[in-house]
């Protein structure tokens, strides 16, 4: 297994745990409240999601990208 490909697991893992914890931030209590008032979620709980989202994206790209 290349390096490519480990670098690539290791983005899908991290990737999907920024994800989960974005998910979970939006049901918040908090966040609800600060998107009624605002409309949109906070800066952190976007960074979880763009974050999470782009990591997987290149962790699958790196890990398909080697087979033929």
């Amino acid at each position: 297994m290349g390096t490519n490909k480990i670098i690539g697991i290791v983005l899908i893992i991290v990737g999907a745990g920024l994800l989960f914890f974005g998910i979970q931030a939006t049901g918040s209590l908090a966040e609800e409240v600060h998107e009624t008032f605002t409309g949109r979620f906070t800066d952190q709980t976007t960074w979880y999601l763009l974050g999470g989202g782009a990591a997987l994206v290149v962790g699958l790209i790196m890990t398909l990208r080697g087979r033929k």
